[in-house]
């Protein structure tokens, strides 16, 4: 399409009458439009082709093809459909000029010719196809803007999903990755944990074995001596020649006292060796520093060894009515495992029920004194099979229970509902990666109001 130019616009006349022809080439001459000429419909069709101009004045009654078919033509090719076609005719019968119409002509020229009409519709016509190219040309140039903006915004859309799945990959990928620290950290806070208990209790128990052996092995030596000791006194007591004196010496020393209690102060020393005893070697049984592979071990020792170290802490202190433990020990076969990380298990766990029946005590609010809200707390631990290739280990105390929402995060690493210096949030976070991680067991925990918190402990027999 050429650009809308008025003062240079190109007009073709068709007609087969020089006279006609020249007449209006004449009137549109002094116009400064340029002048094509056609003297019929086949050269007409070819020269607007060619040319392109901007407005058509047809005569409809030619030799050959007539206006009609010529403008039937043009308005059929796509190199010329948009040229405006004015008729020009002598004829004035209403159904030539509709056929004219809807065949696509803009106008009508009647002859003979008035001046002043054929400039004036020329110059209308012109204007209105300088108009329409103009809106043409602005439509096309709003047509690419529209693709344009269409596609930058497609782009936009495609780049915004693509940064969105980045976000989104990355934030998991950082996720992922802060997930491996929490678990690489609880992991590290295990194994120092473990190993700084694990020297702790083996040292202590150490210590305590030195001197425990030295007494108990003097202490049937001693027997014998105190037992040959009272033989000479009283061997003595029915020999000696002055009584009198040996009596009151006896008296001042109480001497059958002493005869009858020495005996009792060594069994009590004896039995007292004997427990020392018993907790240096439940303390080397927690600690298990000497077994870092899988080993069959006795579940029930582990958990009578985690019980004695705790001992002290479930006796009864000033209102405090202290905790009952009641065992129901299933038999159960060897399991194989870590068994010092599986007592630690065991240490949290208890340790943890211990402290919610001791924060269970409540403080009177007119005297102040505390009182249990539970007069008989108490810890059971009970173990079973579960099918036959693993063991279930429940340990349960009777006291206020977990709330749903604490429970949703009771094994998230650095959660906890303790007071600050009581708890780390770690104990029962490690004690899952133990279970589950390092024994492919299961660990799970069923709280309610009524009855407390239980832990569920599930281990293979055979890892």
């Amino acid at each position: 399409m050429k650009a809308a130019n008025m003062e240079t616009s190109t007009i073709l006349i068709v007609d087969d009458n020089p006279s006609n022809l020249d007449v209006l080439s004449e009137a549109l001459a002094g116009s400064g439009w340029e002048i094509l000429v056609a003297i019929d419909g086949e050269t007409a069709i070819e020269q607007a082709e060619y040319s392109q101009p901007d407005l058509i004045l047809l005569d409809v009654m030619m030799p050959g093809i007539d206006g009609f078919e010529t403008c039937h033509r043009l308005k059929a090719s796509p190199l010329t459909n948009e040229i405006p076609v004015i008729f020009m005719t002598a004829l004035s019968d209403i159904g030539d000029k509709v056929k004219g119409f809807n065949l696509g002509a803009v106008d009508y020229i009647t002859k003979p010719f008035e001046q002043q009409e054929v400039l004036a519709r020329v110059n209308l016509h012109l204007k209105l196809r300088s108009l329409t190219k103009i809106l043409a040309d602005k439509n096309l140039l709003l047509k690419r803007e529209i693709e344009d903006r269409l596609a930058a915004e497609a782009a936009l859309h495609q780049l915004a999903q693509e940064l969105e799945k980045r976000v989104e990959e990355r934030t998991a990928e950082l996720s992922q990755a802060l997930d491996n620290l929490k678990k690489a950290q609880v992991q590290i806070v295990q194994s120092e944990k473990m190993a700084c208990l694990g020297q702790l209790v083996a040292g202590v128990a150490h210590e305590i074995n030195n001197p425990v052996s030295f007494i108990s092995n003097n202490i049937p030596i001693a027997k014998e001596y105190i037992a040959d000791l009272i033989g000479m006194t009283r061997l003595c007591q029915h020999n000696v020649t002055s009584t009198s004196e040996f009596e009151d010496k006896s008296q001042d020393i109480e001497l059958e006292f002493i005869v009858e209690d020495l005996p009792k102060i060594i069994d009590s020393m004896e039995l007292g060796t004997e427990r020392l005893y018993n907790l240096s070697m439940s303390l080397r049984n927690f600690s298990r520093l000497d077994t870092s592979a899988l080993t069959p071990v006795n579940i029930h020792e582990g958990l009578d060894s985690t019980l004695l170290i705790l001992a002290h802490r479930l006796k009864s202190k000033g209102s405090f009515p202290g905790i009952a433990v009641i065992k129901e020990y299933g038999k159960l076969p060897l399991v194989e495992c870590y068994p010092g990380q599986l007592n630690q298990v065991f240490m949290n766990i208890l340790a943890n029920g211990i402290d919610a029946l001791e924060e269970s005590t409540i403080s009177c609010p007119l005297c102040g004194e505390k009182k249990q809200s539970n007069d008989s707390p108490q810890i059971r631990i009970c173990t079973e099979m579960l099918q036959d290739d693993r063991v279930v280990i429940r340990i349960a105390d009777n006291g206020v229970g977990i709330t749903q929402e604490v429970m949703q995060h009771l094994f998230t690493p650095m959660f906890t509902t303790k007071s600050v210096g009581k708890g780390t949030g770690l104990g029962l976070s490690i004690s899952r990666e133990i279970v589950e991680g390092k024994h492919g067991g299961k660990l799970t925990c069923i709280s309610s109001p009524e009855w407390g918190v239980e832990f569920v402990i599930e281990l293979p027999i055979q890892h």
